[in-house]
Order: C-alpha cells, then structure tokens, then sequence
C-alpha cells in the first residue's frame, strides 16, 4: 500500500484491487534470467506497459498496485525510497526497491523511450536511481543481435554473432553484481536495445543457435568482438592485463574498413564478409577464436 510522504493513506487508489499474498520467489528475478543495466545514477524516470502490470515492494513481495496499460507513471528517488505518480501526485512506496512484472511474460514494458520483454526492477542507491531488466537470456539475445549488428546483414554473421554474445553473456554473469545487475546495455558490455530492437532476421539467428556457446578448456568464453580491426585482429595482451590463448592476431577480413573498436575477437564487418563469401557461422567463429569447442547448455539453463 502506497503512502503521499510517509502518512497519507493510499486505499483510495487500491480500492477494488483483490491484494495477494505472494512468495518472494514469484516475483523475484529467476536465477535463469539475465539482469541488464538500463540507467543508473539517474534521479527520476518513467515506467510503463502495454497490458496492466502488478508494481511490488521488491523486498515483502507486498503489491504496490496495477498499473494501467499504454501509461507512463513517473518515476523519482525519495530520500531513500521510491515515489511513483499516480493520478498527478506522488506517493511513497516506503521501499528502496520495487518489481514491475510483466503481465504473463505477454506484454512488454516501456522506459527510456524503448519497450523491453520481461520485468523491470528500480533500485534507489544513495538517492539514486538504477533500472534493471531482468529477462531469459534468449530474450535478452533477440535485443543484442540487431542493436550491434544491421539486420540487412548475412545470416551467417547473424547467427555467430548470436553465440559470440552468448557466450560473453555467461561468461560475464555477475560481473557488475555490486551495481544490481550484471551486464550493462551499451559497448561496454554489449549494446542492448531491448524488444524495440528486435528484428526478423536477427531473431530467426538467436532462435536458430538456442543454447549454443563457445568453450575452451571446458569453460565457456568471454567472446570478445569488435566492428572491424581494418585489416588485423591483435592479441588480448595488446590491450589488456594478459593474452588469452584462444584470441590470436588473425586477418580480419575488413580491410578498408575504418578500425573501430578494440580490435580483439572476432571483427563483426569481418564476419560478414566470410558469411558473404560462403562461410558458416561455425567456420567464421572458429577462424576467429581458436582452439574452442562448440556447446550447447542444458534444457534447464536455458529456460
């Protein structure tokens, strides 16, 4: 139940909503889902859906209310809280965490001006905010493919690049865990522009390698990749703290191509034009990485 400042009564507004009791598990992020960086640092936004969707206190499992569809509900950080507008007036959630979830994995949800699949969590950290979207990996795929490859592409590119960015996904879980989340949606991990991204084609290459992952040593890899190299990939170690022995210096097949990017991995430009000269996805990723061996997770990760 929502409170204007920190007394006001919101019964008003949650009149005729039947309250559940909910578990904490049946709202919290499943441990399959990846959690994707949005916005941090921010002190207000907005959230929306495109069907009814339940806001919950992220730390009770206490439903907040239902949201209408096709509405932005502002946003902003609350002292430590969070207070979200709701017929022109804010009320305080009395959380520094709330849970919107999607409508039975049907809808989708809307914030900084691009509508995501799965569900939103805002976190209030020293008065600021942090949005996380947390959803299936595959459906996390289906928004990384087109936003750091053109859907005019080959397929082939496509589909490597599909199990390159999965493999950099899983090898990377966690990895700005002390932020909230563990990938954040730009180049610096990977570039990520949810469902509004998606693309036919681009999404036909994430279906078509469902669970296919890159190893080495029986471990799957961070799948390092770049636009283009402008002729030559270069070692790990040119860049970074050590090499890694399944990046090596390789022609990149994108010669003329102005470098852009760090260079190491595989060159996405490069990928392409071996997709265009025949080249599988399988070849392309083995040219680029060495040594590694293909893998396919089990049913069960991959829900």
């Amino acid at each position: 139940m929502f409170n204007s400042g920190r007394n006001l009564n919101f019964k008003n507004l949650l009149s005729g909503i039947i309250l559940v009791l909910f578990c904490l598990f049946c709202f919290a992020p499943k441990a399959c889902a990846i959690r994707i960086g949005l916005n941090e640092g921010i002190k207000r936004t907005y959230v929306g859906s495109s069907m009814n969707a339940s806001f919950f206190d992220a730390t009770t499992g206490k439903l907040l209310f239902i949201s209408r569809s096709f509405f932005p509900y502002p946003v902003k950080a609350y002292g430590d809280s969070i207070a979200i507008k709701v017929k022109g007036k804010y009320y305080d959630c009395q959380t520094n965490a709330i849970f919107i979830q999607n409508p039975q994995s049907r809808g989708f949800l809307a914030t900084k001006r691009k509508w995501y699949r799965g569900d939103l969590i805002v976190y209030n950290f020293d008065g600021k905010l942090t949005i996380v979207n947390s959803l299936p990996l595959e459906e996390y795929l289906m928004g990384v493919v087109p936003a750091e490859m053109p859907s005019r592409w080959n397929q082939e590119a496509h589909r490597a690049q599909a199990i390159a960015a999965r493999s950099y996904a899983l090898a990377n879980l966690n990895k700005r865990a002390s932020h909230g989340y563990d990938l954040k949606d730009t180049p610096q991990d990977q570039a990520y522009g949810g469902a509004s991204s998606e693309t036919k084609q681009t999404t036909i290459a994430v279906l078509s390698t469902k669970g296919e992952v890159l190893t080495y040593d029986n471990k799957i890899i961070p799948a390092y990749y770049h636009a283009s190299s402008g002729g030559k990939t270069i070692p790990a170690g040119e860049i970074w703290a050590h090499d890694l022995p399944y990046i090596q210096s390789v022609d990149s097949f994108d010669k003329g191509i102005k470098k852009n990017g760090h260079g190491v991995g595989m060159s996405q430009h490069g990928a392409n034009n071996l997709a265009n000269k025949g080249f599988s996805a399988k070849q392309i990723l083995n040219y680029f990485y060495k040594n590694i061996s293909f893998a396919r997770l089990k049913e069960e990760d991959e829900e």
